[in-house]
């Protein structure tokens, strides 16, 4: 199986915190469908036809500044062009473009899955984050949403903010499960260089907040959600069961994806099964209506120790975990005694769970990144 991610790089403004690939100016919206349409076209009876696709997501940017008929025409092409075995279409959106009419349409269109960026409900957390929702926009999405006929929604909540309480955080969760949302996405803030936000803590005008602020943050989305029957399923995401989100777990499984539209990035495993290559677009979206699509601006190889680390980082950051003989038969690889010391001494001090699986505990998950990070750098004695 495989997943095909789309990326609309349109956006109204720019987030203080966001690094992924937009532009502000609109008016090449419908030349950009009409490029995406010829790229779909140019994958018909390619290697990338040949897996059925379960997953599409329309990411970005803003892909709700797209008309369901757009939308809708890009679905088309992809239809006609894959093999097609659908589980789950996604289209992130954000609150200001969103109305019932709108939700129909895109419904209509074929889209079962909407992502929308709530960050929070607190206006000068939205103004400092240079959103270009309010508040009241974003409640009532969440209105519309959860009324609308698509079958699942998420809303994504950001914590960790400079300056924000846990009181202000509770507020925002608060208000967030009135609308007993089905998927929740929650962030710590990430300060990227090239960014807003990143000038503003360089130049010393931002502190981001201390560690222990940000661990209280987390503590606190982990205890309501879960007392709410919404369960922690990886790092940053939460969902009640069976409501997971099964484009952004094929991701952290090592599943094939394509991604389409100006900065996108694919992985392919290899036909042998023993490597595998990513590649992206050029994040530009002149270049791409000139159909520069056709050469890829980043290209890598990985062999199975690049992938066996890769997969650790990623399959480690879920609740599910990691299984040991996935690990040797898919890419031949084992634990050396120091990893396999240091994983007992994780499971002796509760972060972790050891058996033929390796799963990290809600303690473990909260410090991801520093126990993969000490995972990977140790040498085999």
């Amino acid at each position: 199986m495989a997943g095909l991610y789309i990326h609309i790089p349109f956006c109204k403004q720019a987030c203080s915190y966001c690094d992924f690939y937009f532009v502000t100016r609109q008016q090449h919206k419908q030349d950009f469908v009409d490029e995406l349409i010829r790229e779909i076209h140019s994958k018909e009876n390619t290697r990338f036809t040949e897996d059925p696709i379960q997953t599409i997501y329309f990411g970005g940017g803003t892909p709700s500044l797209l008309t369901p008929s757009q939308v809708g025409s890009i679905l088309d092409a992809i239809n006609s062009v894959f093999d097609l075995d659908l589980k789950e279409v996604t289209l992130e959106m954000n609150p200001d473009d969103v109305t019932k009419e709108y939700l129909s349409g895109l419904k209509s269109a074929g889209i079962n899955r909407a992502s929308m960026g709530v960050q929070s409900f607190d206006p000068e957390l939205l103004k400092f984050m240079n959103r270009a929702h309010t508040s009241s926009e974003a409640l009532k999405c969440l209105e519309l949403l959860k009324s609308s006929r698509i079958d699942v929604f998420t809303a994504d909540l950001i914590y960790g903010n400079p300056g924000q309480s846990l009181d202000s955080l509770e507020k925002d969760i608060d208000t967030l499960l009135q609308f007993d949302p089905p998927h929740i996405s929650a962030y710590s803030l990430t300060v990227e260089p090239q960014t807003r936000l990143g000038k503003q803590v360089e130049l010393g005008r931002i502190a981001p907040p201390e560690d222990d602020t940000v661990s209280d943050h987390f503590d606190l989305v982990v205890e309501k959600l879960k007392s709410a029957g919404i369960h922690q399923y990886e790092v940053s995401n939460y969902a009640l069961p069976g409501k997971e989100a099964l484009h952004n777990s094929s991701y952290w499984s090592h599943e094939n994806y394509l991604g389409l539209g100006p900065g996108a990035h694919s992985f392919w495993w290899s036909e042998e099964q023993k490597s595998a290559q990513r590649w992206s677009n050029k994040p530009d979206l002149r270049s791409y209506l000139k159909s520069n699509w056709n050469t890829p601006f980043e290209k890598e190889v990985l062999d199975l120790a690049d992938l066996a680390e890769e997969r650790l980082m990623l399959g480690l950051r879920t609740r599910k975990g990691l299984s040991k003989k996935e690990l040797l038969s898919r890419y031949h690889f084992s634990f050396s005694p120091k990893q396999t010391d240091y994983l007992r001494q994780l499971e002796a001090s509760g972060k972790a769970n050891i058996d033929d699986r390796i799963q990290l505990s809600t303690q473990g998950l909260k410090i991801a990144d520093s126990i993969l990070l000490d995972l990977v750098t140790m040498k085999p004695e």
